[in-house]
Order: C-alpha cells, then sequence, then structure tokens
C-alpha cells in the first residue's frame, strides 16, 4: 500500500467515523432551554468539535490499522471476499 493510497483510506475512514461521532452527546438549545437570540432552536448548545475531532482521529487510527493490517500485511484482497 504506498502512502498517497494510505492517506486517502486514512481520510475516508476519517470522515466516516466523524459522522458517526457527531451526534454524540448533543444537546438542543430547545432541550436545555437555552435559546440564543438569532438562532435555530434546534442548533447545538455546544458542540464539542475539538473533543468529538480527537475521539474521531482515535477511533479512525484503531480502524485504519485493522485494514493496514488486513490489507497490508496478510495480503488480503477484494477477490478474497467473493471467494
Amino acid at each position: 500500500m504506498s502512502l498517497v493510497s494510505a492517506l486517502a483510506i486514512y481520510f475516508i475512514i476519517w470522515w466516516l467515523v466523524l459522522f458517526v461521532v457527531l451526534p454524540f452527546g448533543v444537546r438542543s438549545q430547545h432541550e436545555a432551554g437555552d435559546v440564543t437570540l438569532g438562532t435555530e432552536h434546534g442548533a447545538p448548545e455546544r458542540p464539542q468539535l475539538a473533543r468529538k475531532f480527537a475521539i474521531t482521529t482515535a477511533i479512525a487510527a484503531i480502524v485504519f490499522a485493522a485494514v493496514y493490517v488486513a490489507f497490508g500485511v496478510y495480503m488480503f484482497s477484494l477477490e478474497d471476499m467473493i471467494h
């Protein structure tokens, strides 16, 4: 697996994991009872994006390591999944 391929695969895994992690622990301003003037009632009260990016990076690294071991070390291919 080349460096460019590895980076592309990690980037795709990171985005997929981000969309899974984003809804965790989100409370809307309406649910919290503290709606800021001029914002949507369904907007997150505190999105904690830095924390979610860190969690996403850690989970994506673990998933990428598993993919790298399967495809890079053990030479597992997509054709092997058919048979």
